[in-house]
């Protein structure tokens, strides 16, 4: 799959407009996606406390559903500017969205967007183009990769603040600088962020290599349940595994400890795709795939309402864990590339 082009100059430089726009006392209202992970919290926050750096006095930083902050991003610098949805601006002059790629994962924060003035910051291919202003570059490792563009252009330096939580969001979104998408682009940039004076070693232990004992048993338990379908994918291979809120609650871990379940998963040698399936509600699952480049995930996850990257792609599935992966084993087959 050809990607599209990023940003063009005109909606670079609308973007810049949208913000210089609104004066430094009106309500500006920051909004990610549900169950944020690094890169939804790191740009969305970053940005905000660029903004600040901006005059701007009245920013709201928000994601929708239930209110809890991931363990690993509770250090983030910015989370002051974070409030729960329903306090949230309700009639925002502008509105600036962080790594979403449809508006269903804006749940009800989705009328937000009816704002004067809105601009769409996200990496996914598969963002399905919403919003008055759409900053969309499937090229970059990371939103905010883009969140540091628009920054850069309307003047804004890099301090550690802001450079901590872009690192946070660069970092988890290229698996520690793992990925395909970890380009020459990249490693500058992630250099800029801790010329500022931030510690690599120190956000890295917190995020990536911290956890309770209890999530270490709990991963355990998931793993030991994994199953292999080499027959899957064209012969490619499919190993996936899946999690409970029964399992949660015996090893008394929060849903997100599972959110880098896949790593571990997708390392088996005989599967190009990895799935993991995460009970999120009665009959419903949240389903992380990801491919090593037999298969694009991401069409696979587009057929089911959700989205992503050619090679890392989710969405909501219904019914019981193995109907879901059924349906996943079946699609594959389909978007060989």
């Amino acid at each position: 799959m050809t990607l599209p082009s990023g940003p063009s100059a005109d909606q670079w430089a609308a973007a810049v407009a949208a913000v210089r726009s609104v004066g430094a006392d009106d309500e500006v209202l920051l909004i990610c996606h549900v169950n944020p992970d690094g890169d939804a919290l790191g740009s969305m926050l970053g940005f905000g406390l660029g903004l600040r750096r901006l005059g701007f006095t009245r920013v709201h930083a928000t994601f929708p559903g239930v209110f809890t902050v991931p363990g690993p991003y509770t250090e983030m610098p910015g989370l002051d500017l974070l409030v729960p949805e329903a306090e949230a601006f309700a009639d925002p002059r502008l509105v600036l969205v962080f790594d979403v790629a449809s508006e269903s994962r804006l749940g009800g924060l989705a009328g937000r967007l009816a704002a004067p003035r809105s601009v769409v910051l996200d990496h996914h291919a598969s963002n399905a183009g919403f919003g008055g202003v759409r900053l969309v570059d499937p090229h970059a490792a990371a939103t905010s990769v883009v969140a540091d563009e628009l920054l850069s252009r309307l003047g804004v330096p890099l301090d550690t603040g802001i450079a901590e939580c872009f690192y946070i969001a660069l970092a988890t979104d290229t698996g520690s600088f793992r990925f395909d998408m970890t380009t020459p682009a990249v490693h500058e940039l992630a250099a800029r962020l801790i010329a500022t004076g931030i510690r690599p070693g120190d956000i890295s232990r917190r995020i990536f290599d911290s956890g309770p004992f209890g999530a270490m048993k709990l991963t355990g338990e998931v793993l030991g349940r994994a199953v292999l379908d080499e027959s899957a994918a064209g012969g490619r291979g499919m190993v996936w595994t899946w999690a409970t809120l029964d399992d949660l609650d015996r090893h008394g871990q929060p849903p997100y400890v599972l959110d880098t379940l896949i790593d571990p998963v997708r390392r088996v040698a005989e599967a190009d795709v990895a799935v993991v399936v995460k009970q999120t509600g009665a009959a419903e699952w949240s389903v992380s795939m990801r491919s090593k480049g037999a298969v694009d995930v991401s069409a696979v996850a587009m057929t089911q309402g959700g989205g992503g990257h050619r090679l890392a792609a989710g969405f909501t599935g219904h019914g019981e864990a193995r109907d879901v992966v059924d349906t996943v084993r079946r699609l594959l087959d389909l978007h060989l590339t």
